[in-house]
């Protein structure tokens, strides 16, 4: 049980970080709450079914181009919604909030008009097993972890060292100061919602392919919830707080899972209770910083 809970944790931990980076990354730059990021996590997935999928779908692309198709697109997509509906609301939460809303209940329908309530299998992006410690683990989940280690590795050299990261960071310490110095904050937050779509694109792909398989109409709400109890746990637009966050909640619910009768169908809960419990302790997170509302 011991090296089970170890080599799972990580995995599970891997793939949640994945989930809630991309959802931190536009609440540390533009301070928006994005409660469309499970159905971006969504669409990603549907769109990578769509490309891959046989007759009557059109296309059938190989696996590769797929994915990379399906990410532009979902981060284009992300771009516009900003451009559209969130950046002339910007200053108001409470309207962003809704408006996010909306959009995935939008998002969430027109997959219903387009696919149907049917469940859709995805083809699977790597075949096969590795025992790890004794612990059998499938390719696709150690795919996953790998690809959000990578990730976020990439994300964290981009901000800290890339010119456009640098602008990224400057906007996220003070709006007002980067725009004096000559830094385009609209089109900056823009650039910022297509890099978190893609990333939600990406984790929807790799997520659901190394779990269920199954892309379905309402699959974007437990992605949701978890990415929010993770980015609020860890600090709101940290994304180092994300990633630790991903791990505490990783690693609890497979100690629960593992320890407490029924504890499977105690995960959302648990991730909940987590975030809960810190909060008590430290109202801003773990590494973030406390949220204000001004008159």
């Amino acid at each position: 049980m011991f090296e089970e809970i170890i080599i799972l944790g990580a995995f599970t931990s891997g793939t949640l970080a994945l989930l809630a980076i991309g959802f931190s990354l536009i609440y540390g730059v533009a301070e928006v709450v994005n409660m469309a990021h499970g159905a971006l996590f969504m669409l990603g997935a549907y769109l990578y079914f769509f490309f891959t999928a046989p007759p009557p779908y059109p296309l059938q692309l190989d696996v590769i181009p797929a994915i990379i198709i399906a990410v532009v697109v979902t981060a284009i997509i992300g771009a516009i919604i900003y451009r559209l509906t969130i950046d002339p609301i910007i200053e108001d939460l409470v309207a962003t909030l809704v408006v996010t809303v909306g959009i995935a209940i939008i998002i969430q329908q027109l997959m219903l008009i387009q696919f149907s309530a049917t469940f859709r299998g995805l083809p699977n992006l790597v075949e096969g097993n590795q025992v790890i410690l004794g612990v059998t683990v499938s390719n696709s989940k150690i795919l996953a972890f790998a690809s959000s280690m990578l990730i976020f590795a990439c994300l964290y050299a981009f901000i800290a060292k890339i010119k456009i990261g640098t602008a990224m960071r400057a906007v996220a310490q003070d709006r007002e100061v980067a725009m004096l110095m000559g830094v385009n904050c609209e089109r900056l937050c823009m650039l910022t919602m297509g890099i978190s779509a893609s990333i939600a694109a990406i984790a929807g792909i790799l997520i659901t392919t190394s779990t269920t398989g199954i892309a379905q109409p309402l699959m974007w709400q437990t992605p949701l919830y978890m990415s929010f109890a993770i980015v609020i746990l860890g600090g709101l637009g940290s994304i180092k707080g994300s990633l630790i966050g991903a791990f505490i909640v990783g690693y609890t619910e497979i100690i629960f899972k593992y320890t407490v009768p029924g504890g499977s169908y105690l995960t959302g809960i648990v991730a909940l209770a987590v975030m809960t419990s810190v909060l008590l302790i430290r109202p801003k997170g773990l590494f973030g910083k406390r949220v204000e509302m001004e008159d």
